[in-house]
């Protein structure tokens, strides 16, 4: 079963108990306008803790693919725009398109995700490894950035 979490950097600090790299991040988020950051990768504790600070246009869900990551944990905060993520739990999933590449921490699944995830301006979403997720759905232009966190 899947565990993500759906909150916003207010209610934040309540999850900083799952992992200890999680209270750098929140520390950074909390002190740093993301919005105002350049585009790219913002360094917060070397590999364990980066951020992917993005701009892109949203797809439709039927072409988003579901991925999911082994060594790191997803954190997706919605800067602007609206964004919809789908979800289904890695258990469910069948089959898989791209089998695990361990540099890019990736493998990708085809299937259409079980839920979605209608993201607002402020919300952030933790992806967990066993979390399959296809973000970037949704009409427009979406600002985003993407925390990623080693797994302990």
């Amino acid at each position: 079963i899947a565990i993500m979490i759906l909150t916003d950097l207010k209610n934040l600090r309540r999850y900083e108990c799952l992992n200890k790299h999680f209270t750098a991040l929140i520390s950074y988020l909390e002190s740093n306008e993301l919005l105002a950051a350049s585009l790219g990768r913002i360094t917060v504790d070397g590999d364990d803790v980066f951020i992917n600070n993005i701009c892109i246009s949203g797809v439709p869900p039927e072409s988003q693919v579901l991925e999911m990551h082994k060594k790191y944990i997803d954190i997706h905060i919605l800067l602007e725009g609206y964004e919809t993520i789908g979800v289904k739990s890695l258990a469910q999933i069948n089959s898989f398109s791209k089998e695990y590449d361990e540099e890019g921490d990736c493998m990708i699944s085809e299937e259409l995700a079980d839920h979605y995830i209608n993201m607002i301006p402020g919300s952030i979403l933790i992806c967990f490894p066993e979390d399959a997720h296809a973000p970037a759905i949704g009409n427009g232009v979406i600002r985003k950035a993407i925390a990623k966190v080693v797994v302990e």
